[in-house]
């Protein structure tokens, strides 16, 4: 993705389900858990590198004994600060105790971070400062051990002010008004709930300690996490454990945010992306399963594992970015999708460059965009064999045009690598832009000057930004004839609310096309009947009810915005001409079929508190605040 955009966190959560002794036994060392935790969350640091955090719960130590651990990083490295952390904390604790190194009783009672039980978070922060406070697990303590909470999520809620609302009503007096906040203490409300409606229920049956060991054995995550979570609005998919080491995954009824789980007799595993548990555990992909929308998977203290239903399901829209870019194409399943989404725009390129594959070079933006451009290439060469068929039944007869039918290859050549290395550090705007532009390097010499068209694949086009100041700059200086920037993913015209940071209109390109657009027809007025229907909606409560602001793209079609983008993005002193194609809402549905969360393109948000924040956002527009709607 050329324009860089913050996205989903990642989470990870181990159960192992044999004694600890077993795992120093089979594996011969103390830090089974550790590495796997560890190489969970280095095969998914593409989900997030502000910061990342880790937390152990260790099953059944003596009072006294700490049984929880939490390690926290914002290091420019932090998944490898962490476990930098507790294997220093291992060395330390075995030097002059190294006949200690496989006593399973005595690391756990001396060592933190040998617990059963394992929590990783990766941050991806779309807002709040990039400190240590903002980064998960959360931990919500108390002396009982089936009161203490930890929480890490992939989630963003579009009814905090809500939620926070409930809880002050509760009586709770909570620090800040945050989603990460407001869901640790609700759910840590009705667990303290659960355990005195368990204590209640043995209390004269049972004493204490017994009946400490009895509540734990009776807490019903299931009703806590339908108590809690009834009242979300929003995308998640929330990953706890109870002090007792019970667990649990609950994934939004709407099936937005991605988890996926493994288990066998050692081990249950849960993760947000696939290929992350076939690396670490190094099963077959059939045997990982997708955690289903509105239940949680819920491992008990004694590792008995079993997925319920917590919400009531409702139309399964999950995340199409996810297979358009977020997550790693090393999935086969992404791979194969991402190869037909470039697949699929083949009629629009050849009809752009009018069939002259000739004078037509391809590339493709790094790295995200490769695997679309595999699948271009494929559509483009069964384009040619079609013609070469329709070649040879026409019957052509002279030898030198069939051999150049049957020998004739589209042009293919690696025209734009990224310097990672340049940092466009220096302050004054007017050099930074020519900073911003070597960014990116050229390949010189293979494009025909004057008369070669260049076609370059994207996987989405956000802002523009990065076309209009590096891209298109750099490929003009190769003398094209014409560029055509393709983008695998449709035009982006809306917010989005559970997790993307794509919060503000005036970020998107295909917004700012429609403007203009409206603009030069003359029909602003329509910006302002608009924004009077969002406020009135606004303000009566009525919000969530309707995407007013689909009005605003309704009088466009798909290739006049296109062509206003090309428009928006060609600086002026280019001498190629530009154009850009977008992939089509239908031909994305028909390349990921199973992932058909598509708000982002079309407005049609999954739940009521995406119609709400899409409206505020407009609203926010129209009265120039660059805050978000939620």
């Amino acid at each position: 993705m050329s324009d860089a955009i913050k996205h989903e966190c990642g989470i990870a959560l181990i159960r192992l389900r044999k004694p600890y002794q077993y795992y120093i036994d089979k594996y011969g060392t103390a830090l089974y858990g550790a590495n796997k935790l560890y190489l969970l969350m280095e095969k998914q640091v593409n989900r997030g590198q502000d910061g990342a955090g880790i937390a152990n719960i260790k099953l059944d130590v003596p009072a006294g004994h700490r049984y929880i651990s939490r390690y926290r990083s914002v290091d420019q490295r932090p998944v490898t600060d962490i476990f930098e952390k507790v294997n220093k904390k291992f060395r330390k604790a075995l030097k002059g105790n190294k006949d200690k190194a496989k006593d399973a009783k005595w690391l756990q009672e001396n060592i933190a971070f040998t617990g059963e039980v394992w929590m990783g978070h990766l941050r991806y922060g779309t807002h709040g400062a990039n400190e240590i406070e903002n980064c998960h697990p959360m931990l919500r303590q108390s002396n009982w051990r089936s009161r203490n909470l930890v929480v890490a999520g992939n989630f963003n809620m579009t009814n905090v002010e809500e939620l926070f609302n409930k809880l002050v009503s509760l009586g709770q007096h909570p620090k800040d008004k945050v989603d990460t906040v407001t869901v640790m203490e609700k759910i840590g409300h009705f667990l303290d709930e659960e355990n005195q409606r368990v204590f209640e229920r043995f209390k004269g049956i049972y004493e204490n300690p017994d009946l400490s060991d009895i509540i734990e054995d009776n807490i019903d995550l299931q009703r806590v996490l339908h108590r809690s979570c009834r009242d979300f609005d929003g995308g998640y998919a929330m990953v706890g454990m109870t002090g007792s080491g019970a667990a649990f995954v609950a994934r939004d009824p709407a099936g937005i945010r991605p988890a996926y789980y493994y288990a066998d007799d050692e081990v249950v595993v849960v993760a947000s992306e696939k290929p992350a548990i076939k690396t670490a555990f190094n099963v077959d992909y059939s045997a990982i399963q997708e955690v289903k929308p509105g239940h949680a998977l819920i491992v008990d203290k004694y590792g008995e594992y079993m997925e319920q239903e917590f919400v009531k399901p409702i139309e399964k829209k999950s995340c199409s970015f996810e297979r358009i870019y977020f997550s790693r194409a090393t999935d086969p399943d992404i791979y194969n999708e991402r190869k037909t989404l470039g697949k699929l725009l083949i009629p629009q390129i050849l009809e752009e460059i009018d069939y002259d594959l000739e004078n037509t070079v391809f590339s493709y933006i790094p790295n995200t965009a490769e695997t679309a451009f595999f699948g271009m290439v494929e559509g483009l060469e069964d384009y040619l064999a079609k013609q070469r068929k329709k070649a040879i039944m026409d019957g052509i007869l002279f030898e030198e045009e069939l051999d150049r039918v049957l020998s004739f290859r589209p042009r293919i050549e690696k025209l734009v690598a990224k310097d990672v290395k340049l940092r466009t550090f220096i302050a004054d705007d007017s050099q930074r832009d020519d900073m911003v532009s070597h960014v990116y390097d050229t390949t010189f010499e293979v494009i025909k000057k004057g008369k070669d068209n260049v076609v370059v694949v994207d996987d989405s086009i956000v802002r523009g930004t990065t076309l209009e100041k590096s891209i298109l700059r750099m490929l003009d200086r190769l003398g094209p004839k014409k560029i055509i920037i393709v983008s695998s993913a449709p035009q982006i015209r809306f917010p989005d609310c559970y997790g993307i940071d794509m919060s503000k209109f005036k970020e998107f390109i295909g917004f700012r096309a429609a403007l203009e657009l409206l603009r030069d027809r003359g029909q602003e007025d329509l910006l302002e009947e608009v924004y009077g229907q969002c406020v009135a909606a606004i303000e009566s409560g009525n919000a969530s009810k309707q995407n007013y602001v689909k009005a605003i793209f309704e009088p466009f079609t798909h290739d006049e915005l296109s062509r206003k983008v090309a428009e928006i993005v060609t600086p002026a002193d280019l001498k190629a001409e530009v154009a850009v194609i977008y992939q089509t809402v239908e031909n994305l549905h028909k390349a990921c079929p199973n992932h058909s969360g598509d708000w982002y393109f079309t407005g049609d948000y999954p739940t009521p508190g995406g119609n709400n924040v899409v409206n505020k956002a407009f609203v926010n527009f129209m009265e120039g605040k660059l805050v978000r709607a939620y």
